[in-house]
């Protein structure tokens, strides 16, 4: 088997290595935990996960579409999608959030 073949279960689902999964919302427990520990200390907007695809590379990323809400009294909710990488050793950490405009 070659490496292009490779492929690693990932929550049981077969993920080929270095391929997005679809979108699922359902999040695994290790999409929780990068989750909190990657926007455990953003303040000013509260993001709430609403599903999420992951990416096998030289650890994991994850891309979570999110509702997105500024903490001020009657902010409207807005979407946002998040992408964060877990590496195999260290804490997950965010590498962008986009705001989706509608």
């Amino acid at each position: 088997m070659s490496n292009t073949d490779t492929k690693e279960i990932v929550e049981n689902t077969m993920v080929m290595t270095g391929a997005w999964s679809s979108y699922t919302c359902e999040l695994s427990n290790e999409a929780k935990a990068a989750f909190k520990i990657a926007l455990g200390d953003l303040r000013g907007v509260n993001y709430t996960p609403v599903a999420f695809a992951q990416q096998v590379v030289a650890g994991m990323y994850y891309s979570f579409f999110c509702n997105a809400k500024v903490v001020y009294p009657g902010a409207p909710n807005e979407a946002a999608l998040i992408l964060v990488f877990q590496p195999l050793k260290g804490d997950a950490v965010i590498k962008e959030i986009q705001p989706i405009k509608h």
